[in-house]
């Protein structure tokens, strides 16, 4: 589970519909390694997989402008009848 890095919450909410999910994976992760995470981790069966790359964000250090490590978004979607759960972590 090391190549995904978090689920995206604000574009997920109008694929939840769909039984699609969003999650920012590493760029060099592929499909089929996420895939089997996903499969592996949550017990659920992929039917598709869309990706896009996004660039990253440009950060001023000085003089010098550097940019940050460009990422891949994961669209994955699920068989109709699974579903993954919501990870909220509960704070005390």
């Amino acid at each position: 589970m090391d190549g995904i890095k978090y689920a995206v919450f604000t574009e997920s909410i109008r694929l939840l519909g769909n039984n699609q999910y969003t999650s920012n994976v590493e760029s060099g992760s592929t499909r089929t390694e996420i895939k089997h995470w996903i499969e592996l981790f949550f017990g659920v069966k992929v039917v598709a997989m869309n990706s896009h790359r996004l660039p990253g964000k440009g950060r001023r250090m000085g003089p010098i402008m550097r940019h940050t490590m460009h990422y891949r978004r994961m669209i994955i979607t699920l068989q109709p009848g699974y579903s993954i759960p919501p990870l909220i972590e509960k704070r005390t």
